[in-house]
């Protein structure tokens, strides 16, 4: 009982599919944070000349402003003039922000909206839960690993700082066009290093985000057995429903019974009932059959619809064993059949001696 209450399992993807609905995937924040770090740089990279040169025109507006009085309406003018610097200057930055983030995340759990995370839950706002959640072991690692990335990033900005350190020297030789690009160089050696070691980071945090989140959803054997008879529907009821398609099936044969031209018996143990009609059928057809009481049901039937019974054990065996209801005889039985319905429509005078 102890191991059915264990969970032990590998969510089912039913359950995977619910916590889906209810915003519950497996995301690495780490990963995201990487894709857009990696768009901005690529972008600060071609767009910082048009920084500057907007920075330019604005350090140049505000020079202008120098010895003007300024009133209410200029105040408005400014504000409104240098909102307009800050928009041109960040907004394409921002956009490139809000990509990233939506890039990182459908490549993560692919498109999914949902307001349920965000929508209120009393065991939020519940202050001992929050304080377990403070101190839980996941706190604990994700403190673990912000520490170790900030350490690791700051070991290789410092060994690539000294190494540039050892340039320097030469940049009292370099013209200021010359000393420009050589700090654009290691500007973006810098930063495409910083960017390496945190793609490693986000690398590690996907797959760690992804064994936390399976095992968090992990399932115990009785859940799994309570899924599989809500989604499967509960055995006994299944096992009914095929009692009864059995039961309409039976009388559905029997209502053939009647129609048939001969039933074939073992005497009692076996009973198959063959009807041919040559209009519709290119050979004979089974359309009942039956072991013990069943057959002994259709015999019944078979006597009060006046329908002829011939007593063949080794044809009524091979006929029940080998054609199901509805289909007609294979060839092999042909010949035995045949003689079977010629003896029959001889007795009723069908055909002549």
């Amino acid at each position: 009982m102890a191991d059915d209450l264990e969970k032990t399992e590998e969510p089912t993807p039913k359950k995977l599919e619910d916590a889906r609905k209810e915003g519950n995937v497996a995301k690495s924040v780490e990963f995201t944070g990487f894709v857009v770090l990696f768009l901005s740089s690529i972008i600060l990279v071609f767009y910082l000349r048009v920084v500057t040169n907007w920075l330019e025109r604005y350090f140049y507006y505000i020079y202008g402003l120098i010895g003007i009085e300024i009133d209410k309406a200029n105040f408005y003018n400014i504000l409104i003039e240098s909102l307009e610097y800050f928009l041109i200057i960040m907004l394409p930055i921002m956009i490139i922000i809000l990509i990233g983030a939506i890039i990182g995340n459908i490549a993560q759990i692919g498109f999914l909206f949902t307001i349920k995370p965000i929508l209120p839950k009393l065991d939020k706002i519940n202050p001992i839960k929050g304080l377990k959640r403070l101190f839980s072991i996941k706190t604990i690692v994700e403190g673990i690993k912000t520490t170790l990335k900030v350490f690791i990033a700051f070991l290789v900005g410092f060994w690539l700082f000294l190494s540039f350190l050892n340039e320097i020297p030469k940049l009292e030789l370099m013209v200021i066009f010359e000393q420009l690009k050589w700090f654009e160089r290691k500007a973006l050696i810098l930063i495409f290093s910083m960017l390496g070691v945190f793609f490693v980071f986000a690398i590690i945090d996907f797959i760690y985000q992804k064994y936390t989140y399976k095992k968090s959803l992990r399932m115990s054997k009785q859940e799994i057995k309570d899924e599989f008879k809500q989604t499967e529907g509960n055995p006994e009821i299944k096992a009914k429903i095929r009692q009864l398609q059995r039961e309409m099936a039976k009388k559905r044969m029997m209502a053939e019974v009647p129609k048939a031209d001969v039933v074939i018996t073992n005497p009692t143990h076996y009973a198959v009932a063959i009807k041919y009609d040559k209009q519709k059928d290119n050979a004979p057809r089974v359309v009942a059959k039956g072991v013990d009481n069943l057959a002994l049901k259709i015999i019944e039937i078979a006597k009060k619809a006046g329908v002829l019974i011939v007593e063949n054990p080794p044809l009524a065996r091979e006929l029940y064993k080998s054609v199901d209801i509805g289909e007609v005889i294979p060839p092999k039985l042909y010949k035995a059949v045949a003689e079977v319905l010629a003896y029959v429509y001889k007795t009723k005078g069908i055909i002549n001696s």
